[in-house]
């Protein structure tokens, strides 16, 4: 029986047609196509046994859909659930956890707030004022203010005072802010992990926003331990396709961004080299999913419970 997989997408171009005809062109009895949803019924059925999502972060009914999705048993890149941890202040608690080298890191409350929600009565929880002077000598300065569920360098600011990080601050509105230790670097990786365990090194320059195809950028053993970081990573949170940034100070790789579900996949961004790396990977992890099923510890327990009630 023919195996489906649905690509859920927003405005790329480049990989989503280029990893459809990779999966089809392959004839392993797995069919690659964009995914259609809207007006679903909560009992109807869900005709896809792997759903890739690139954009439901973006468009909130696609979650609900995706949810409902693991909920019927199908596999969904990534988890729709585990997709809620996406929050660098809880990325970096857990990377200390994992012992992978990470930024210091600092929560701050929201400058502004919905309406219904009184300074004066809604907020009992919140300790203030903040000590501007204890956070900036924690992290250290310069430092990194950025938005907790950010990507794609935006809000992302770089603070070499209090006053200039209070500033900053400021004008943040709704948004949850996180101050972070500026790690000064001598080398920057970003690299791709499909599956948990399939791992790209790429040479990144973060000034330029480019990739530079370069197999000899890190020496074997710091790209071992790089690859090894991501994996551990990646089998923590559960993601299947993730984006992670190093930036490699005296000798070790600090994980400071690797939370980013929708990684970039354009073939402008990536160079062909690596496109092809991606499409071929994703294809490869697609359809070893769409035959073999993985659950996490949830999903079986639904399915158990499911079962039982028959």
């Amino acid at each position: 029986m023919t195996k489906r997989v649905g690509l859920v997408v927003g405005r790329e171009w480049s990989w989503p047609p280029a990893f459809i005809e990779e999966v089809n062109k392959r004839d392993q009895g797995v069919v690659a196509e964009f995914a259609v949803m809207g007006g679903d019924h909560h009992d109807g059925p869900v005709p896809y046994d792997v759903l890739i999502d690139r954009i439901s972060h973006e468009v909130p009914m696609y979650r609900s859909y995706l949810k409902k999705a693991v909920l019927e048993g199908r596999t969904v890149i990534n988890n729709p659930f585990m997709w809620t941890a996406d929050d660098k202040f809880f990325g970096a608690a857990l990377a200390h956890k994992l012992g992978v080298a990470s930024p210091k890191t600092v929560v701050l409350p929201n400058k502004a707030y919905v309406p219904g929600i009184i300074p004066g009565e809604s907020l009992r929880n919140l300790r203030f004022p903040l000590d501007w002077n204890e956070i900036a000598e924690y992290v250290g300065m310069p430092c990194i203010l950025k938005d907790a569920h950010g990507g794609g360098w935006k809000e992302v600011y770089v603070c070499h005072t209090v006053e200039e990080l209070i500033r900053n601050y400021d004008d943040s509105g709704l948004l949850t802010m996180i101050v972070q230790e500026m790690v000064q670097w001598e080398q920057f990786v970003r690299c791709l992990c499909l599956g948990q365990e399939e791992v790209l090194v790429m040479q990144y320059d973060p000034r330029a926003r480019k990739y530079i195809v370069d197999d000899d950028y890190l020496t074997p053993t710091m790209k071992d331990r790089v690859v090894r970081d991501c994996r551990t990573l990646c089998g923590a949170l559960g993601y299947d396709m993730n984006s992670l940034e190093f930036t490699i100070r005296d000798g070790v790789p600090y994980a400071i961004d690797f939370m980013n579900c929708a990684p970039d996949m354009d073939i402008y961004s990536l160079t062909p080299t690596y496109f092809e790396w991606v499409v071929t990977h994703m294809a490869n992890l697609a359809i070893k999913l769409a035959k073999n099923p993985r659950r996490t510890a949830v999903e079986a327990k639904w399915s158990a419970l499911f079962t039982a009630g028959r």
